[in-house]
């Protein structure tokens, strides 16, 4: 078979890698699936027998790939300092751009493939002589905020079946083919290690690797240093927190700043959270000529629900810098920023280091 109708396809077990085989299958494609074993939460291997079933039933080879050691090694470990720096991670991000696409294509070139694919909910654009993601068909799955550190030899090779597809469509089109378990899995929230509630996973963390004496409550405190009450410690409250702060004031409050060195945390009211300007770091731009000094671009700090038009140009210390046309409130550092144009090409993004 032509070499170009060969693809590597990453399988969670889920249902949308599991649709994503079949769709490639159909089209013609000699499809091998690779399951990345990255974390199992509570030590459970089902997606790894869930995903070589599906394979032995389509007849496509499948392999597994552990990785739980350069897992834990690049995403654990950067969550867990970024917590304790005071900051916003995205492990999200990072795993998509940095750990799990580089290695498809890694692992690719070492099996002589060349197409990349996963069940990710994007589609991809060619324009000018540059490869572009774009934003799935389904708004409400739309995964294209976590892929814009993806470089052009990546995306050049990305075949992305689910773009076109809604998530209840790809759930009845696995079930009109007999696949009913892949019809019918939960989708994952949230991180994989870590996916209701950040702050449990920390405390076990820091216990079993003997750092559980760096936690201490500290003090609440307003925008004047005034002390208002006791917190439990400063790596489990976020930016823009509102909800679980464990305090009545009759009056709405949010965390506004987190200061490691004091074990302080901030609070403050919305309108006081309130930025118009960033500043980015380990940025990554397509074509800067799409993004840079333009007034018509929109940026999104949130996976979902949230943009805001901006412009953005690269300031003298290399850093993107981005102003807002209207405030935004709850900017982190370490939070990421991806950019788009109007019609939803990713033009980009960055990792928040400042703003103000």
């Amino acid at each position: 078979m032509d070499e170009k109708k060969r693809v590597l396809l990453g399988m969670s077990g889920g249902t949308d890698s599991s649709v994503a085989a079949m769709l490639l299958q159909e089209a013609g494609y000699e499809v091998t699936g690779v399951t990345f074993r990255f974390y199992e939460l509570n030590g459970s291997v089902e997606y790894l027998e869930d995903a070589r079933h599906l394979a032995e039933r389509l007849g496509i080879e499948h392999i597994t790939y552990d990785a739980r050691h350069i897992f834990r090694e690049k995403i654990i470990t950067y969550f867990v300092d970024e917590y304790m720096a005071g900051h916003t991670p995205v492990p999200c991000t990072l795993c998509n751009n940095y750990l799990k696409w580089p290695l498809l294509a890694q692992l690719a070139d070492e099996m002589g493939i060349y197409h990349l694919a996963t069940g990710h909910y994007v589609r991809k654009m060619y324009l000018d002589g540059k490869y572009y993601i774009i934003p799935g068909m389904d708004g409400d799955k739309d995964q294209s905020f976590f892929l814009w550190g993806l470089k052009q030899d990546v995306l050049k090779r990305m075949l992305l079946p689910m773009g076109e597809m809604t998530k209840p469509y790809a759930r009845a089109y696995a079930s009109e083919r007999g696949f009913m378990k892949a019809a019918t899995k939960k989708d994952s929230l949230g991180v994989c290690f870590c996916p209701m509630d950040y702050r449990t996973f920390l405390r076990q963390y820091l216990a079993s690797n003997s750092l559980n004496a760096t936690l201490a409550k500290g003090r609440f405190i307003d925008e004047k240093g005034t002390f208002i009450a006791w917190h439990e410690g400063y790596p489990f409250y976020t930016i823009g927190q509102r909800r679980g702060l464990g305090i009545d004031l009759n009056r709405a409050v949010f965390v506004k700043e987190v200061r490691p060195s004091e074990n302080e945390i901030v609070l403050a009211s919305l309108q006081a959270l309130e930025k118009t300007e960033m500043w980015l770091k380990d940025w990554n731009i397509v074509d800067e000529c799409q993004l840079l000094d333009r007034k018509d671009i929109i940026v999104k700090i949130r996976y979902r629900k949230q943009k805001n038009f901006c412009t953005v140009n690269i300031d003298g210390e290399g850093l993107l810098h981005v102003r807002l046309h209207e405030p935004l409130t709850a900017v982190a550092p370490g939070q990421a920023a991806a950019f788009y144009r109007k019609d939803g090409l990713l033009l980009g993004g960055g990792i928040i280091t400042g703003s103000k």
